[in-house]
């Protein structure tokens, strides 16, 4: 996946994910949120379950998605320990 759609499919993960977590982030971080969740994503579960994202859009944006989720779900932990 090039660039661009890289960062288009990052965007639209990063904002489904901040609707579904009802937070309040901008379009930069909902972009890095969607492209690092995805990478997150491939991480641990490639490494644990042996679960990839194919090389279509949509199992980008679904892992963007989950992977988004996450990050905000432990970025709302460390906030409250602090």
């Amino acid at each position: 996946m090039g660039w661009l759609a890289a960062i288009i499919i990052g965007g639209i993960a990063g904002w489904l994910a901040e609707q579904f977590m009802k937070s309040d982030m901008g379009i930069l971080m909902n972009i890095i949120l969607g492209i690092v969740g995805a990478f997150v994503f491939n991480l641990i579960f490639g490494t644990l379950l042996g679960l990839y994202a194919a090389e279509s859009w949509i199992s980008y944006l679904i892992a963007g998605f989950i992977g988004a989720c996450l990050l905000i779900w432990i970025a709302r932990l460390v906030r409250r320990k602090t």
